[in-house]
Order: structure tokens, then sequence, then C-alpha cells
């Protein structure tokens, strides 16, 4: 452990020397006695928001709060690192006291944290009025000449008088240069609208003439139209009376080629028709002929088929019989008697003797 050091003490407290810190930060609460006197000390004063001292006193206590907060947490950290056997009971105690001064710290300093919000909100106020003034200097490019009296009226009507406080000199500038401005605007948006006015008249002067122009021109083509129509109509006729004649003949040599047409396609069908009947003839007789000769070798390939499955058993037989043979003589041989070997051999090929077979 390092050697004990100072006492260290701030305006508001004194904090416990080194030897027993580690008992006040390591029990819960045992910090509540300094928050106490730091309370004691600050949360009761009352501050006078509307002067420079008062303000001054505010913030002079909280910043008082703020190095006993400091100083606390100093000596806790201190602990801390110094006792790693108990950290957690000592970062608890010192968390724990470190937020009810930092709450105690914002509770002192409200009344100042209230007067800079008002503050900046009133400033912000007026500035926003001027920005205003500033506003309707700028807006004169897309207004009309009604537009522009009806905001040189209102800029007009808004006073600027000691309520405006350190910005009334600003307010009064930038007023006057807006009402500058909009007269300006106005005087231009007035001549340019009347010789906007000037501009119109003489376009429907020049509408009108073109448009009389424009009549006159219409009647004398629909004159020459109605001439042309006419010679149109008496070519149309004629042409009309040809095309009927010729669509008549054409109508004519058609009906003759599409009879000649029919005729021919009639011929076709029944030649068509004759040639698939004697397919169809020759075709069911060759189905015929191909099934008769199927059954002729379905036949033959029965009887084939017998005559192997019989010559198959009479082999088996056979080879059987000579098997058996062979074993009543093996037996017979061993001292058996030609019926008893008989009787064992039958009894073994039938399976009636346990363990027993004969291999064919």
């Amino acid at each position: 452990m390092s050697e004990v050091a100072e006492v260290e003490t701030t305006e508001l407290i004194t904090l416990p020397p080194r030897e027993t810190a580690l008992q006040v930060y390591s029990t819960p609460g045992g910090l509540d006695p300094l928050i106490e006197q730091i309370r004691e000390k600050v949360a009761g004063t009352v501050y006078d928001m509307s002067t420079a001292k008062g303000r001054a006193e505010c913030a002079s206590d909280a910043f008082k709060v703020a190095k006993s907060k400091t100083a606390i947490e100093k000596l806790g950290k201190a602990l801390s690192a110094e006792y790693k056997e108990i950290p957690k009971k000592i970062d608890a105690e010192r968390r724990r006291a470190f937020d009810a001064l930092e709450a105690l710290q914002a509770q002192v300093r409200q009344p100042l944290t209230d007067w800079e919000r008002a503050e900046e909100a009133r400033v912000a106020r007026l500035k926003s009025g001027v920005e205003w003034f500033h506003l309707r200097a700028e807006e004169n490019r897309d207004l009309d000449s009604a537009e522009l009296r009806a905001s040189i009226e209102e800029v007009g009507a808004r006073v600027v008088d000691e309520s405006w406080e350190e910005f009334e000199a600003e307010a009064h500038r930038m007023k006057a240069r807006a009402l500058d401005s909009l007269t300006q605007a106005l005087a231009a948006r007035e001549k340019y609208e009347a010789e906007q006015a000037e501009l119109v008249r003489l376009r429907e002067a020049e509408a009108q003439r073109l448009e009389k122009e424009r009549e006159e021109r219409i009647a004398r083509e629909a004159a020459e139209d109605a001439r042309r129509e006419a010679e149109a109509k008496a070519q149309a006729e004629r042409e009309a009376s040809a095309q009927r004649e010729a669509q008549a003949k054409a109508a004519a040599e058609k009906a003759e080629r599409e009879r000649l047409e029919a005729i021919e396609r009639q011929k076709q069908a029944e030649a068509r028709a004759e040639a698939e009947r004697l397919a169809a003839e020759q075709r069911a007789r060759d189905a015929a002929e191909a099934a008769r000769l199927a059954e002729i070798q379905r036949q033959a390939d029965e009887a084939a088929r017998i005559e192997a499955e019989q010559k198959a058993r009479e082999a088996d037989r056979a080879h059987k019989a000579k098997t058996n043979n062979a074993a009543v003589a093996a037996l017979v041989a061993g001292g058996l008697s030609q019926e008893a070997a008989k009787l064992a051999i039958t009894l073994i090929a039938q399976g009636k003797v346990p363990a027993v077979r004969v291999n064919y």
C-alpha cells in the first residue's frame, strides 16, 4: 500500500484521509454525509438572474459543486486502483456519488440554465424579426405591382421600437432597406406592366389585321376549291362508270374461271377417292394374309415348344432312372437286397429321409 497522502479540501467539503477513505467509499451510503454537506451549502441559495452578479454567483456555486464532484471522483479512482480487491464496491459508490452530484450540479445551475435558454429564445425571436425585413427586401423578384404594394404596406405597418432592445438599430436599418428595395421594385414593375399592356394592345391590333386577311384568303380559296371540286366530281363520275364496266367484265371472267376450276377439283377429288378405295382394299388383303401367316407360325412355335418340353421330361426321367439304378446297385453291392435298395432310393428321392438326398 502507498504512503498516506495529505488530506484534500475543496471550498465545500474536506475529503476523508486516505487511511479511512476505503471504509467510506466501500460502505453503501458512505459518501452521503459529504453529499449532504455540499447540498446544504448551495442548494438553498436563490440567485437573481436579472443581474450579472446573480448569474455569476450561480455559475460559481455550480463550479464549486463540480470541483467537489471531481475531487470525490478522483479519490475514489485512486482508492479503486490501490485496493483492487474491492473495486466493485468503490466504483458503485463513486458512480452513485457522481450521479447525485451531477444532478445537484444541474439543480444548482438550473436558474442560470433557464435564464440562458430564455435569453437564446429572446435573441432568436428578435433575429427572426430582423430576418423577416431582410426577406421582404429580397422577395420582390417575382411579385406583380399589387403584391409589391401589399408587401410595402405590410413592412410599413410593422413597428420597430425599444421592444427590439439591442436589435432596434439593425431592425430600423433593415426595415428602411426593405421599403427602399420594394419601392424601387414597384416603380420598375409598374413601368414593365405598362409596357406589357402596350405590347398587348399592339399584338391585338396586329392579330385583328391578320385575321381579316385570313378570312379574305379563306373566301378566295373556298371559291377555288368549289370549282375544282365540281371538275373533280365530273371526272370521278366518268372514271366510276369505266370502273364499273371493267369490274363487271372482270366478274364474268372470274365466274367462268371459278366454274372451270370447280369442275377440275371435282375430277381430282373423285380420282383421289378411287385411289384411296383401292389402297384400302389392298391393305385389308395384306393384313388378312399377315394374320394367316402369323397364326401358322404361332401354331408351329407351340408344337415345337411342346415337343421340346416332352423331350426334356423324357431326358430328365432317363437321367434320374440311370442315377437311381446306379445308387441301387451300390446299395446292393453294400449288402442290401434288391427290393430294400430300391425302397431306400425311392424314399430318399421323395425327400422322406432327413439330411439325405440324391444328386442328379
